[in-house]
């Protein structure tokens, strides 16, 4: 059984920085692809961050220059650093991770709220 938890969010200023975390539990033989999530009320989810296997990362235009993923492979954390954070910024934030036979595994998500 694979379980992913996310923590780090909070209530933070415009401007400010935050790193998520993502935490695997669980053996997942071959991770294929690592992503970060965030959907804010009555939006549709968005793709943050992706981190493919040979360190491949995509970025949403939206981010793009904010935020950095990475991964540690042996302790199998994911992480998301965010800076300049913006009021639009503000949503639930999940991770992802995609194995071998592309099954996904998704957190519960952690809270990322920032205020003007």
């Amino acid at each position: 059984q694979v379980r992913l938890v996310e923590s780090g969010g909070g209530v933070v200023q415009a401007g400010s920085s935050l790193r998520l975390s993502c935490a695997a539990s669980g053996t997942i033989s071959h991770i294929n692809a690592m992503n970060w999530f965030r959907q804010a009320p009555g939006k549709e989810r968005e793709l943050v961050a992706t981190i493919g296997g040979t360190r491949y990362t995509y970025y949403a235009d939206s981010m793009k220059g904010r935020v950095t993923i990475s991964r540690d492979n042996v302790r199998n954390i994911l992480y998301l650093e965010m800076s300049s954070l913006k009021p639009e910024d503000t949503a639930m934030y999940y991770c992802e991770f995609v194995d071998g036979d592309y099954e996904r595994y998704r957190g519960q998500g952690t809270q990322v709220t920032v205020s003007s």
